[in-house]
């Protein structure tokens, strides 16, 4: 297998594993607000959420997990092995894929979480949850193509910024809704 078509395979599931990692946190949303329909509505639409997110993480996200790790230490090893030191943004690119692995986790205590009925967490501490992966994903294309160790650091910044102004006005739209109710 040629280098190009490992990083071909390797850009496929990192968007597979982040199509689930976009989508997982939504459902989290959608299935925590399922709350306030009555008993029998909300029993019906919870057991469809548990079982969309069982289905997403397993079957999607877990294998695309795995397979960019794969691959993307099947590039490390082709590639920069023999400079490895010499990449100070690979190093970080890195540490930013430690991160996401703990988020790809920490999704997955949720799903047990909610599945057994705890909510501990908001819908809308949810959403900023949400925007977590975008963050990871801003840093990480940024560092792999300027490939270097600062210039990531803008985007995300932008990223947050632009991250804050969406959920204020989430807000003041919830706020205008309960006001007219």
């Amino acid at each position: 297998m040629q280098y190009e078509h490992l990083k071909a395979i390797h850009i496929i599931f990192v968007v597979s594993w982040f199509a689930g990692l976009f989508y997982l946190p939504r459902l989290f949303v959608y299935h925590t607000e399922a709350n306030q329909k009555p008993d029998l509505e909300r029993d019906i639409i919870q057991a469809q959420f548990q079982k969309m997110e069982r289905v997403l993480f397993n079957a999607i996200m877990v294998p695309a997990m795995w397979l960019t790790v794969l691959s993307g230490a099947g590039l490390v090893y082709w590639t920069w092995w023999d400079s490895f030191a010499a990449h100070g943004w690979l190093h970080l690119k890195l540490a930013f894929v430690v991160g996401l692995l703990v988020y790809h986790f920490f999704c997955r205590k949720l799903i047990y979480e909610l599945r057994s009925g705890k909510f501990r967490f908001s819908s809308l501490q949810l959403r900023l949850y949400n925007e977590v992966a975008t963050i990871f994903l801003f840093a990480i294309v940024f560092l792999v193509v300027l490939k270097n160790t600062l210039d990531w650091v803008w985007g995300v910044v932008g990223l947050i910024a632009f991250a804050v102004l969406i959920m204020m006005a989430v807000r003041i739209v919830k706020t205008i809704r309960e006001k007219k109710q």
